[in-house]
């Protein structure tokens, strides 16, 4: 009796604890489906993460068919023959191109400015309008108005095309000059980034190696020739291949300039020696200088204002031995039938890209 009285205690506490383990109810984890006192579900929803853009991000994009944009990236391969629309935003905004289309006055080309963006389109594009084009913002101070470098952004375009593997060049024989202080560049580019590209000796004919380090390729720029010695003179060309027949570029002539950077090396001399009143004299300005830097002369004689001269200018080339090339530019002052008024200083000054020099002689009527 006792026994069955134990046992049914011990059933009981064991139906007590399953009762009480049954009122423990699970949380719910967060984010998961909650339902309202009214019977609703209600979803916890996580706020977005805002998709911020950096400070340099590019505002220049390209039009799509249907008001679709797409921002551009450093480099960005097109079809030729489509007429290309970009854009920059911005309420007053500046265009670079390939200078050829400036150069020509392309009517193809066209660029808008309205309240919030610029425009340019450019009309049935081909493989010759490969090349860089950027847009920048344009910040004034009153009259003054400058390029903000800031917000300037550029996109190399390839206008890709298999029958133009090379851009096409109005020069069928282009010069290269080097020089010992700067590295050249043969400029075959190309219209297609993956196209694979060699530069070749005419004569001796050979492949000249880009090593990678003294010799360098760039789809963008071309073969560059980190220090040009006048053992890379020549006819050279490029040769580029994708798939089927090789393609070959135009020719260029690399010549090697004896003369460095600077402002112009004037000699002043005149002719002849020695001059007495009735004589016609000659004082010729000479400058030495790189084969396509141009010169300008200016002359202040004794007699300006009062007499009349005749000044001829001229440049040529000069091959100085071992193939190096140097311009000579001169200046030639005549005076015919000396006066009196013409004797005294004569002054010539040269000037080009890299500054200027002034020199002088002393005419005594002898």
């Amino acid at each position: 009796m006792k026994l069955w009285v134990v046992l049914c205690l011990a059933l009981l506490w064991v139906e007590l604890h399953n009762g009480a383990c049954q009122q423990v109810k699970r949380r719910k984890d967060v984010g998961e489906n909650r339902i309202r006192p009214g019977g609703k579900r209600v979803k916890v929803r996580h706020p977005k993460l805002k998709d911020v853009g950096g400070k340099g991000q590019s505002l220049l994009t390209q039009v799509l068919d249907k008001g679709r944009f797409v921002r551009l990236a450093q480099s960005t391969t097109l079809t030729p023959g489509k007429n290309m629309e970009l854009r920059c935003k911005g309420s007053s905004i500046g265009w670079s191109y390939p200078t050829y289309l400036d150069t020509f006055n392309d009517s193809r080309l066209s660029i808008k400015q309205s309240d919030k963006y610029s425009q340019l389109i450019l009309m049935s594009p081909s493989a010759a309008d490969t090349g860089p084009y950027s847009c920048w913002v344009i910040v004034c101070d009153g009259t003054e108005c400058e390029k903000d470098h800031d917000r300037a952004y550029v996109s190399y375009i390839y206008f890709t095309d298999r029958e133009n593997l090379f851009v096409p060049s109005a020069i069928h024989f282009e010069i290269v000059y080097l020089r010992p202080d700067r590295l050249a560049v043969v400029p075959c580019r190309v219209t297609d980034p993956q196209a694979k590209v060699s530069l070749h000796r005419e004569v001796p004919p050979e492949e000249i190696i880009a090593n990678g380090t003294q010799v360098t390729y760039e789809p963008t720029k071309g073969f560059v020739l980190q220090n040009p010695s006048p053992e890379h003179q020549g006819v050279f060309y490029c040769k580029a291949v994708t798939r089927g027949t090789p393609q070959i570029s135009t020719k260029y002539q690399l010549l090697y300039v004896e003369v460095p950077s600077g402002p112009p090396f004037v000699s002043l001399e005149a002719s002849p020696e020695f001059v007495r009143g009735g004589d016609n004299l000659n004082v010729s300005c000479t400058v030495l200088g790189e084969p396509e830097v141009d010169v300008s002369f200016t002359w202040f004689y004794p007699g300006q204002d009062h007499r009349p001269v005749h000044i001829q200018t001229s440049w040529r080339l000069v091959n100085r031995g071992t193939g190096h090339i140097t311009r000579v530019s001169q200046s030639v002052l005549t005076v015919e039938d000396m006066e009196t008024i013409d004797f005294g200083i004569y002054v010539c000054k040269a000037k080009n890209q890299q500054g200027e020099t002034i020199v002088t002689t002393d005419i005594i009527s002898k």
